[in-house]
């Protein structure tokens, strides 16, 4: 696995990887309803492109084909963080988060903090992050659930 930043090569692969990931969540967890309202189809590939080229998101390869992503803004908010279900289970999210907290330490910053799904939550549990809250989010009028969460940085240091 390699961790590369992003390209606007990757934004068609990141845009389908995101619409997969999300569909692929057993509907035991999010509703057919939910997930269409979290990731509609058809994709908006310009949509994509466009948040991509400001988000810049750290893009995981396997094979040279795009496994994960995942999004860093400046104040560490960690906003989004999706593994291709075909690599799922094998570190793909971990892998990239343990990256992005390497370099969120080297810009300095004291915590990250995101809003985990349902099934991101343990990932982000098993790497250190503490559930501050459970959201009830709506999206295209449905409801979905997820779980702010955050992680104090240690010091580092330069500090």
């Amino acid at each position: 696995m390699k961790i590369t930043n992003y390209s606007s090569a990757y934004a068609k692969a990141i845009a389908e990887l995101f619409y997969q990931a999300v569909h692929a969540i057993d509907a035991s967890v999010y509703s057919e309803q939910q997930k269409q309202a979290w990731a509609p189809a058809p994709i908006d590939y310009q949509k994509w492109q466009q948040r991509l080229a400001i988000k810049q998101p750290l893009v995981a390869l396997i094979d040279n084909q795009v496994a994960g992503f995942i999004e860093l803004d400046p104040d560490g908010h960690i906003d989004c963080t999706y593994v291709l279900p075909k690599f799922q289970g094998r570190g793909v999210a971990s892998t990239l988060i343990k990256y992005l907290l390497s370099k969120a330490q080297s810009l300095g910053l004291t915590e990250l903090y995101v809003e985990a799904s349902i099934i991101a939550k343990p990932v982000f549990e098993k790497l250190g992050f503490v559930v501050e809250q459970e959201n009830s989010v709506v999206r295209n009028n449905t409801l979905l659930t997820n779980y702010s969460m955050r992680l104090m940085l240690p010091a580092t240091a330069n500090a």
